[in-house]
C-alpha cells in the first residue's frame, strides 16, 4: 500500500488535534526516552516533542516517504524506516505513542502485550486508533468496491484493516499487563469543504486499499461514484460545507 506525505497533510490540523488529545493524557511527568511508531509525516513527533523537549525521541514508520518528510520537519529527531510488527528496539521506553497507525497492524492480542513489554517499570503506551468503519465515509468504501467493475481486485481491499475490538476488549487485555489503563472513545466532527474534501481526506488514508490496485481510469470511476455517494450521505450546509463525524478510540496503559 503506498503512502503519500503530502496528501496526508492536507488537513494537518484535523489529524494532529487526536494527538494532541491523546499525548495530554498521559502522566508521566518525566521522560527520558520516547517512540514515536507509525509517526507519518511527524507531526504526532512534533506534539510529542513539545510535551518531551529533553526526551531522546524516536519516529519509525514503514514508509519512505513519510519519513523523508518527517525528517524534514524536524531535523533533530531521529528517525528510521521500519515496520512495527518487526520492530525489536533493544532500549525500553518511558513512553511509545502510536498514534492512528495500529489499525493497519494485525494481532492486537500479541501487539500490545509486546508493545508494554518494551517500556520501562512505569512507563506509558499511548494509542489512538480511528473507529470509523461503520460511518459512511467507510461503509461506501467497501459497497462500491464491490458493486463495480473493479470487484475483482478490491475483493480483499477491506480487509487492510486490523479486525476491530470494542474498548471492553482492550482494557481486558491490557490489564492483565498494565498496572492503569485509561480508555475513552471521541467522536470529532470536522467541517470540510463539501465532499470533495472528504473524498481528499480519506485518499490519504483509509481510501488507500481501494484505490491503489486500480489503474488510472478505474480509479477514476471508483472515486467519482464515491464522491457521489458521499455527497448524498453527508448533506452540505447552506454554505457548502459539510461536517463529518470521525469517531476514534483511545487508551493510555501505564506498565
Amino acid at each position: 500500500m503506498s503512502w503519500s506525505a503530502a496528501q496526508y497533510v492536507k488537513f494537518e490540523d484535523e489529524r494532529t488535534r487526536p494527538a494532541r488529545d491523546l499525548v495530554a493524557r498521559i502522566p508521566n511527568g518525566v521522560v527520558d526516552g520516547a517512540a514515536d511508531i507509525g509517526c507519518g509525516p511527524g507531526n504526532s513527533t512534533e506534539v510529542l516533542q513539545a510535551r518531551y523537549p529533553d526526551a531522546q525521541i524516536l519516529g519509525l514508520d514503514s514508509s519512505p516517504d513519510m519519513i523523508a518528510a518527517a525528517r524534514k520537519r524536524l531535523p533533530g529527531i531521529a528517525f528510521e524506516v521500519a515496520d512495527i510488527r518487526r520492530w525489536r528496539p533493544e532500549q525500553r521506553f518511558d513512553v511509545i505513542l502510536a498514534n492512528a497507525a495500529l489499525q493497519w497492524i494485525p494481532g492486537h492480542e500479541t501487539l500490545m502485550p509486546a508493545l508494554l513489554a518494551r517500556l520501562n517499570p512505569g512507563g506509558a503506551l499511548a494509542v489512538q486508533t480511528p473507529d470509523n468503519l461503520d460511518e459512511p465515509s467507510h461503509r461506501l468504501m467497501r459497497e462500491i468496491a464491490g458493486a463495480g467493475p473493479w470487484a475483482a481486485k478490491l475483493k480483499d481491499a477491506a480487509k487492510a484493516r486490523a479486525a476491530r475490538h470494542d474498548p471492553g476488549w482492550y482494557f481486558r487485555l491490557l490489564r492483565a499487563y498494565a498496572s492503569h489503563v485509561d480508555i475513552w472513545r471521541t467522536t470529532y466532527h470536522h467541517p470540510l469543504a463539501g465532499a470533495h474534501a472528504v473524498v481528499e481526506w480519506v485518499k490519504g488514508t483509509g481510501l488507500r486499499p481501494f484505490i491503489d490496485p486500480l489503474d488510472e481510469s478505474e480509479r477514476e470511476a471508483y472515486l467519482a461514484r464515491y464522491e457521489a455517494a458521499i455527497a448524498e450521505a453527508y448533506p452540505a450546509e447552506v454554505d457548502g460545507t459539510v461536517l463529518l463525524p470521525f469517531p476514534r478510540l483511545f487508551f493510555v496503559a501505564t506498565r
